[in-house]
């Protein structure tokens, strides 16, 4: 199958026509909501699905074999949010803050693409390292911390100009020490947030007690964590495509650049996971995976971090282009072709074939 089919195959998948549903129904103006008590639960229940079979799985393979798995996405995570900032920086012409709010959402990763992920490799009745998930708890603070570090320096330099250019007075010394004393504590702020926050929290409690009860205590609980994934994610898709739907018109507010690189970007860094962790040895929908993670964005974590560590930073831009672009991008495109890249390289069908097949998306 190629990528075209594969495209027109994963849109008629229970997923993405709960997504498109959402959608439909925010446009049309519908009174249709997910009550608020299910919408808090069913991300809870995703993480601990998710943690759970990346606990049993680690337990299986052996911590030591995602040590290098793991190192190489930090680096990759930390290379691709700098790249993001000097792109967004000295192409897009966007403010210190809209650039690094924007480059460490794309450099941080999403539960939500994650779920869909597994889903779909399921669908394709393909499995992946669940050791992965593991990957992302660790990736998911990280673009943050590094994001905010890097804005911290930046205006402490401008600070630092500014006190040269009028003088060294009292004054400015004073303002200086309280302006650095109000970043110190920002960075710690967004550190003790992105990892004590409740994603990260049951994300890797899940991980702890699937790594401790493995596969025969899981069977227990399979009934509730296997068997429902899938239906669970499908109502969660109906309030992303909710949520989505109601973004639709600020899209053209974020501009053409924006829409832009909040396509292309993500493929590109998705596309590299692949070919990376396929060089590494992950399997066909390990590589998948991995390359999502690369290629996600976070619209869950970054609204709650960046409102306090970059709030001078617009939510409308780092929201509505992760959630309202990337997101259903991701999950009808981009997903298939990352697929059908690992599916290529991992038969040796051979870099030619490769990319004829992803320059038909394009055609």
């Amino acid at each position: 199958m190629d990528i075209l089919q594969l495209i027109q195959a994963n849109l008629l998948t229970p997923i993405i026509l709960f997504f498109l549903f959402g959608i439909i129904a925010a446009r049309i103006k519908s009174d249709l909501k997910i009550p608020e008590a299910i919408s808090e639960f069913l991300p809870i229940y995703l993480l601990a699905a998710i943690g759970l079979h990346g606990g049993i799985e680690m337990r299986n393979t052996g911590f030591e074999n995602m040590l290098v798995p793991m190192f190489v996405a930090i680096g990759l995570s930390l290379l691709f949010t700098l790249n993001h900032y000097q792109i967004l920086r000295r192409l897009g012409k966007f403010n210190i803050f809209d650039s690094y709010a924007l480059a460490s959402t794309y450099g941080a990763v999403g539960a939500v693409h994650f779920s869909v992920g597994l889903s779909f490799l399921k669908n394709q009745g393909v499995t992946s390292e669940g050791y992965i998930a593991a990957i992302l708890a660790v990736l998911e603070p990280l673009a943050f911390i590094l994001a905010i570090f890097m804005t911290n320096m930046a205006v402490s330099k401008q600070i630092k100009a500014k006190k040269q250019s009028f003088g060294n007075d009292d004054s400015t010394e004073i303002d200086i020490g309280l302006s650095q004393t109000k970043t110190k504590t920002k960075l710690s702020h967004v550190l003790r947030e992105s990892i004590t926050g409740k994603a990260i929290v049951i994300l890797l409690g899940s991980i702890v007690i699937g790594y401790i009860i493995g596969e025969e205590g899981f069977e227990s609980i399979r009934i509730v964590f296997d068997d429902m994934f899938t239906g669970a994610i499908v109502i969660f898709m109906i309030e992303m495509g909710i949520i989505a739907g109601q973004r639709l018109d600020d899209i053209k507010k974020v501009g053409i650049f924006l829409t832009a690189f909040a396509m292309i970007i993500p493929l590109f860094n998705g596309i590299i996971g692949v070919l990376v962790s396929t060089a590494l040895g992950l399997s066909i929908g390990g590589a998948v995976m991995f390359g999502l993670l690369m290629a996600s964005a976070s619209f869950i974590a970054a609204p709650a971090v960046l409102r306090h560590a970059i709030p001078q930073a617009k939510p409308s831009l780092y929201i509505t282009s992760a959630l309202g672009i990337t997101f259903p991008f991701n999950i009808i495109v981009t997903l298939p072709i990352l697929f059908s890249i690992s599916t290529l390289v991992h038969t040796g069908e051979g870099t030619i074939d490769l990319f004829q097949h992803i320059t038909e998306v394009f055609r």
